[in-house]
């Protein structure tokens, strides 16, 4: 009797387990705007109030699922941690500065590492150079390089390797189409340490450090909008192109990584200057200092990154990989804020992939074909559901624009004439160039100049991207404040003010983190 009353327990409640799964609750929302945008869970149906007649049979993005068991992942404080990390690996700009020095400051004096004996060393190069085009041999100075790079720079190069994963897949991509090695794909960590704002003190851009003419030249476009040389895809398409008529011009791959760096005018000349060589290690004392420690630095990481494993390298994989995103050809302006408030996409990631847009907005210019970077899963709904997204930014895109630059495309180069209380200083701030960049395009010895005197400029921003305040006159006229608001996070502020990165913002305001409050007064220049 017990068992019957059991087993009729048990049916009863599966019973009312299988009716509680069919029936799906209802979510009532209210339907005052013109774009829907409900987050339901699988087992939810939305149910519209007072419908508003116009618009009820049209609600985009009513149906944005939520799966119960990724919203709760979220919220697990390990999952939340790994997301936070990775997302300050993205926004960090500091490996680039890390990375610059290292090449130009490195000593090649004797590194003592037990867990890299010479002769493991030896080996491991000649390993190397039997499968790559590269010439890699062993010499004292590029074992001095490695080891000090594993000694010193190890956390650095973790954080790399995580940032690897995401540009690898496109840098590869792009060099297999024009038969080019994919181990220059290491060059890109040398220039930029992946980073595709990454502005140098000449003012070479992007994840491949193009120059303005130089990326002119290769059909990197910069407006005051857009600079197309801190765009991941169009950067590493010209820079393949570039690499692939260096190699036409020198045919061998340790001269074209020289050429790169210094000029090919400049790896020339150290060929004369050494009676004829084309080997790099003999040219190598005829090169620029930069470039005397370019190839070391390139050879020194390649080996890295291809014995990670033997030297227990344990970097933090990416929340999102390349080949898991995709591109959305904008048809009307639209701001970061807007995308990330319709999609859920995060504006710092938002900022990741699409790097080049550097008022955080992606204006619509007839003839141009910009586009918008998404994670795969938010590019479905962004495109089932443009027209109406469109009709619902469109007025808060009115009001902003009255409030931005009008587009300038950049030309390759101006002709400045000086008048009445210009100075170098003050012309280079006008156009984002250096004092020492006009001096040098105009072959100035001094800082004197003349009314009615002619400058050759190639400007990094234009004119009228500049605020029409004036400077207020006082003690300490030449320290910038910026006072942090909504949404506000380092990098954005950065990209506000040219030259300035988020390394300089933590170092001019002894920050040793990256939150902000709302209300903070941050200083923009050094004082």
């Amino acid at each position: 009797m017990m068992i019957r009353r059991g087993m009729l327990l048990i049916f009863s409640l599966i019973a009312l387990s299988t009716y509680a799964q069919n029936e799906k609750k209802k979510q009532v929302e209210k339907t005052n705007f013109r774009v829907q945008i409900f987050q339901k869970s699988v087992d939810t149906e939305i149910e519209l109030a007072e419908p508003d007649p116009e618009f009820k049979d049209r609600i985009p993005i009513s149906a944005v699922v939520r799966d119960s068991s990724t919203v709760a992942l979220k919220d697990l404080p390990r999952a939340r941690s790994i997301d936070s990390i990775w997302k300050l690996e993205l926004t960090n700009s500091d490996l680039f500065e890390t990375m610059h020095k290292s090449v130009l400051e490195q000593d090649y004096s004797e590194v003592v590492l037990q867990e890299l004996p010479t002769d493991t060393l030896k080996a491991r190069l000649k390993n190397l150079n039997a499968r790559t085009p590269f010439n890699i041999e062993y010499n004292p100075s590029l074992e001095s390089v490695i080891k000090s790079y594993l000694k010193r720079n190890k956390h650095a190069m973790e954080r790399l390797m995580a940032l690897s994963d995401y540009y690898f897949p496109l840098f590869e991509q792009e060099l297999d189409r024009y038969n080019i090695p994919l181990e220059i794909k290491y060059l890109a960590i040398v220039e930029s340490a992946l980073n595709p704002r990454a502005r140098s003190r000449v003012g070479a851009t992007g994840l491949w450090q193009f120059m303005f003419p130089t990326g002119k030249m290769h059909g990197l476009d910069v407006s005051s909008y857009v600079d197309e040389r801190m765009d991941p895809v169009k950067s590493t398409e010209a820079a393949a192109r570039y690499l692939a008529s260096l190699y036409k011009t020198f045919g061998d791959w340790d001269l074209v990584l020289a050429s790169y760096n210094s000029g090919p005018g400049n790896v020339s000349k150290a060929i004369r200057r050494s009676g004829g060589s084309v080997d790099y290690w003999d040219l190598r004392r005829f090169l620029p200092r930069e470039t005397a420690g370019y190839v070391p630095a390139f050879l020194a990481t390649l080996y890295i990154f291809e014995y990670a494993e033997e030297h227990n390298f344990q970097p933090n994989r990416p929340a999102v990989a390349y080949f898991e995103t995709d591109t959305v050809r904008v048809k009307e302006m639209l701001s970061f804020d807007h995308v990330s408030k319709i999609t859920g996409v995060d504006k710092e990631m938002l900022q990741f992939l699409n790097p080049s847009y550097k008022l955080d907005i992606i204006p619509f210019i007839k003839d141009e074909h910009y586009t918008l970077r998404l994670p795969r899963t938010s590019t479905g709904v962004f495109v089932s559901n443009e027209a109406a997204i469109y009709q619902y930014v469109g007025s808060d895109i009115d009001e902003i624009k009255e409030t931005l630059p009008a587009y300038v495309e950049e030309e390759d180069r101006i002709r400045y004439r000086v008048r009445s209380g210009d100075f170098l200083g003050r012309i280079s701030e006008k156009y984002g160039v250096g004092v020492s960049d006009i001096k040098k395009w105009n072959n100035l010895r001094s800082n004197n100049l003349r009314i009615g005197q002619y400058l050759t400029i190639y400007p990094r921003k234009s004119a009228v991207t500049q605020s029409s305040e004036k400077p207020k006159k006082g003690k300490n006229s030449d320290l910038k404040v910026y006072t942090v608001k909504n949404g506000d996070s380092l990098w954005s502020i950065s990209k506000k003010f040219p030259g300035v990165t988020v390394q300089n913002l933590r170092s001019w305001n002894d920050m040793n983190t990256n939150t902000l409050k709302p209300g903070m007064k941050l200083k923009i220049s050094k004082g």
